[in-house]
């Protein structure tokens, strides 16, 4: 259903560190804002589920960058790459400066890093977000259907047929909405909106869509389930998955210090033969196959 040719598992991904500025800023939903940023090489290398670190350019506070997968990448009139885009929400000091970034800002981006989801090589994916962690499914949607490729190699869909790709896309109230403009801009995308206090699209957990997706007999039912967001909603699908016999594969948003390994803060703990033991989610991860995780119910 999926094979991971983005690298091997347990492998330092080759990354670099960039100088580079913000281009533009715009809102995505309510506290929820989209960066674009002016940094063709790691643009070109990235692949949808990497991510990257990124400071402000001067000043020591904060000291540390913090971890920010790709949205999408910016394409010009050619078809050439040329900058990228990254969504977060704001939580914290690190967010909130980044919030009153401008055009011209300049950063530190240390990137690509992680293994990124796999190339998917079934009929139909199903990929579930909860608040925030829709984002990384736009550039898995466009390579998926064969409507960009990512990455500085040759296409990885090159030998498949584009699949059918649904977002299952859950938020607290239409108020916290994301802005799916660039989802809708695909055409034949389903879109299946779960809002907790039923404002608009279904009433309640995005985690019920999916039981009734993958409940189902159709012979469209999913058969590949890519999951972000929130720890409770990613392993209630884990474990709807494993019980529909439906591989599943979430992309975790452990906190982490430095990005590619050398800190162990990021560690998540995985089952071994002798029971479990940890990985570092920046390096073995930050996309991990559901079964492969140890934790409660799964």
């Amino acid at each position: 259903m999926v094979a991971n040719t983005s690298g091997e598992c347990g492998m330092v991904p080759h990354a670099d560190q960039h100088q580079a500025r913000v281009l533009a800023q715009r809102v995505l939903a309510h506290g929820t804002y989209a960066v674009r940023i002016d940094a063709r090489e790691l643009s070109t290398n990235i692949l949808p589920g990497q991510f990257f670190m990124i400071r402000p350019a001067t000043g020591t506070d904060p000291l540390l960058g913090r971890p920010f997968a790709l949205y999408d990448t910016i394409v010009d009139d050619h078809g050439d790459v040329t900058a990228f885009e990254f969504a977060y929400h704001v939580i914290g000091k690190m967010t909130g400066l980044m919030s009153h970034w401008e055009p011209g800002e300049q950063v530190e981006l240390w990137g690509p890093l992680g293994n990124g989801f796999p190339v998917y090589t079934g009929k139909h994916l199903l990929c579930v977000g909860g608040g925030i962690g829709y984002t990384p499914f736009l550039a898995v949607a466009r390579e998926t259907l064969g409507l960009r490729k990512y990455g500085n190699k040759p296409s990885r869909y090159e030998n498949f047929q584009p699949a059918k790709v649904t977002l299952a896309y859950g938020v607290q109230s239409k108020r916290h909405r994301a802005d799916l403009s660039d989802f809708e801009s695909m055409g034949t995308m389903p879109l299946l909106i779960s809002t907790d206090d039923g404002s608009e699209g279904r009433a309640g957990f995005v985690t019920e869509t999916v039981r009734e997706l993958l409940d189902s007999s159709h012979e469209d039912r999913p058969d590949g389930v890519y999951c972000c967001g929130p720890e409770p909603m990613m392993y209630t699908v884990a474990r709807l998955c494993r019980d529909a016999r439906v591989p599943c594969w979430l992309s975790l948003e452990t906190p982490m210090a430095c990005g590619f390994g050398a800190c162990f803060s990021c560690v998540t703990r995985v089952k071994t033969d002798d029971g479990w033991d940890y990985r570092r989610t920046c390096i073995e991860g930050p996309i991990f196959p559901a079964d492969s995780l140890a934790y409660d119910g799964v």
